[in-house]
């Protein structure tokens, strides 16, 4: 462990102030003996920057998966409050509302006997991949204008989809305070073709089998069986998200002097909450969000319609069990000291996880609490869990996205090759399609920290707790 930071229970630990000068409140992180020889020296002291910024209240945190990142670790949560604090793009991340969604299906592995070639090689034709990827459905301008407003339930109200859809979305699959008038004609442009597309880098659409059922009760609520098939999607805001963060990045380095902010590290650009740059960002950054959601409201439909072609089966028989986001800022509010606050919560890597009975937690499943989907790295198992109480005490309701990546992605394409990549994970019965065997060879699983070992991280740390461990059976890359 590096020197400086202090362990105060068996998987927490904290970076205490004066780690960097000017910290405000101390730094904590959630990381098992096992995991602390992938802990980054430049990952520890920018979550000790982030405890630096105006307002941030209670810890600058970090998940099991912390990785060095632009401004904020990735895994990295800071809550901020609303008169005194700021608002930071880096705390975001360039894919804004980056997210995953975990669907059921009335299969179970059996039925896939014979077709899954088939399956993985018709999913793929349905679902643009790649880097910039353009999808078959164009929107216009105009349009495009309210699917930033309405994001899936737009998708939705097109009849791509059902009203019990949005029920199981985060935030019922949009933010309020949309302003189209904050997303610039370059990212607007570059929205228009890629609604419904995947894009690239660690995005994925995958085919699972519900493995093992840990909790029973939890498993019952969110309507998973073992042996059942299911499919999860993992992509976000694609260009247009990117091109948000980085017109508004810019203006924010330019009102750094203009509210006499001083940062330790330029990528955490910020602005008061309130100002109008920071308002400014806000809206631009919900445009993003929102369209992110109807990406992955678009291609859970097509998903769903070469299920139903290929096996037979009805299109409602598929049931969304819920859809998270893990890079947004959003306005909630939590406990600080024995005081309810609303405060202005970055989840950068991180995803949300409200406990039983917490505001936005759909009524179906309030007495269990949100589920949280925490997807492995290609090839190895995925995580349905729920959120917890404790969550809600330690992280503003918060738990990791994933694995966290422990090998850059140039570093892992020397190190393997996608080739035998893929004709390994063949000879476990996982069949894998992508534009190139080079995208294959950056997500490789040794290029991710072991997604079970991070999973039960949280697990044992009470922030979120095990429900159903998925298995891949076919992957579409990004």
């Amino acid at each position: 462990m590096l020197a400086g930071i202090n362990r105060v229970g068996d998987i927490e630990w904290e970076v205490p102030i004066g780690y960097v000068p000017d910290m405000r409140v101390p730094g904590r992180f959630f990381l098992s003996r096992a995991l602390v020889e992938t802990l980054e020296e430049g990952a520890v002291r920018q979550l000790a920057n982030v405890a630096t910024l105006p307002g941030i209240v209670k810890n600058s945190l970090a998940m099991p998966d912390i990785h060095w990142g632009y401004g904020f670790p990735i895994g990295g949560v800071a809550a901020f409050d609303m008169t005194e604090g700021v608002i930071s793009p880096g705390g975001v991340g360039f894919d804004i509302n980056c997210g995953v969604r975990l669907i059921t299906t009335p299969l179970t592995e059996a039925d896939l006997a014979g077709k899954k070639r088939e399956l993985i090689e018709r999913l793929f034709s349905a679902v643009p991949t790649g880097v910039g990827a353009k999808s078959t459905m164009r929107v216009s301008n105009k349009e495009l204008a309210g699917v930033m407003v309405d994001g899936a339930r737009w998708v939705v109200d097109r009849g791509l989809g059902t009203g019990a859809d949005l029920v199981r979305c985060e935030g019922e699959g949009a933010m309020p305070g949309a302003d189209p008038e904050a997303v610039s004609a370059k990212a607007r442009q570059r929205g228009v073709p890629q609604l419904g597309t995947l894009g690239a880098g660690n995005h994925f659409l995958e085919v699972q089998v519900a493995r093992e059922i840990v909790d029973p009760e939890a498993a019952k609520a969110f309507g998973v069986a073992e042996g059942q098939v299911c499919f999860m999607v993992h992509c976000g805001s694609r260009g247009l998200g990117h091109q948000v963060a980085t017109d508004h990045l810019r203006t924010l380095e330019g009102a750094l002097a203009k509210y006499g902010i001083h940062l330790p590290d330029r990528q955490l650009a910020c602005a008061p909450i309130d100002s109008p740059e920071g308002r400014a960002y806000y809206g631009g950054m919900v445009c993003a969000a929102n369209y992110a959601w109807a990406n992955r409201q678009v291609i859970m439909h097509e998903v769903k319609s070469v299920f139903a072609q290929l096996f037979g089966i009805d299109y409602d028989e598929m049931r969304l069990i819920y859809d998270v986001a893990h890079n947004v800022a959003k306005f909630e509010r939590h406990d600080i000291d024995g005081t309810s606050m609303e405060v202005c919560v970055h989840r950068k890597g991180a995803t949300r996880a409200f406990g039983p009975g917490a505001p936005g937690v759909p009524g179906e499943y309030a007495a269990v609490g949100q589920p949280v989907i925490i997807p492995g790295s290609m090839g190895t198992s995925s995580y349905l869990l729920h959120g917890t109480v404790t969550a809600m005490q330690k992280t503003f309701g918060s738990t990791c996205h994933g694995a966290g990546r422990v090998l850059s992605r140039s570093k892992a394409k020397k190190e393997v090759r996608g080739k035998e990549l893929r004709e390994h994970l063949a000879g476990e019965g996982i069949l894998v399609r992508a534009h190139s065997d080079s995208a294959l060879a950056e997500e490789a699983p040794e290029a991710y920290k072991p997604s079970r070992e991070v999973v039960r991280v949280v697990h044992e740390a009470g922030l979120s707790n095990i429900v159903v461990r998925l298995e891949p059976l076919g992957v579409i890359k990004g």
